[in-house]
């Protein structure tokens, strides 16, 4: 079984700024005259004592499940609506190997409870730039999705 330490060290990967987890970004497609590449793709592990904070940006962004264990996500849609997905293996247990987030949803992860680890990518077209990404404030998004306000607190840096 492949371990957290091999991917690291196969990968090379890196802790993602301010969002959590590691990552290392695997493709970007040529630049567009906006600035933003074509499309882009990372890998990335979490593990059970991080997450993947609230962010949320400006295209669909599609994750695809690898290794480990189940990853939830918490999803705030712009229409005030809310969802916990699921990415992981378990297909009958109702599970997603790949995942679509659409433009302007709120999202946060982590790795399901009992869980130790998971191994999982994303791909944007247009491409992934910092400039693009928003990240959550605990109080703001608590005030709009007042049912979800622990996992909220859960999901959430400074």
């Amino acid at each position: 079984m492949t371990t957290p330490d091999e991917l690291i060290a196969q990968y090379g990967l890196e802790p993602i700024p301010r969002e959590g987890g590691l990552f290392r970004r695997t493709w970007a497609g040529p630049e567009r005259p906006d600035g933003r590449p074509e499309g882009s793709a990372i890998v990335a592990l979490l593990t059970a004592d991080d997450f993947c904070a609230l962010h949320r940006l400006p295209s669909d962004e599609v994750w695809h499940f690898y290794l480990g264990d189940p990853l939830r996500l918490l999803l705030l849609s712009p229409d005030g609506t809310t969802r916990t997905a699921v990415l992981g293996p378990g297909l009958r247990a109702g599970q997603h190997v790949q995942l679509t987030v659409p433009a302007g949803t709120w999202m946060g992860a982590q790795v399901a409870s009992g869980g130790a680890w998971a191994f999982f990518g994303c791909t944007m077209v247009p491409g992934f730039t910092y400039e693009g990404y928003e990240h959550g404030d605990a109080a703001d998004l608590s005030a709009r999705y007042p049912a979800e306000a622990a996992r909220i607190a859960e999901l959430s840096r400074p």
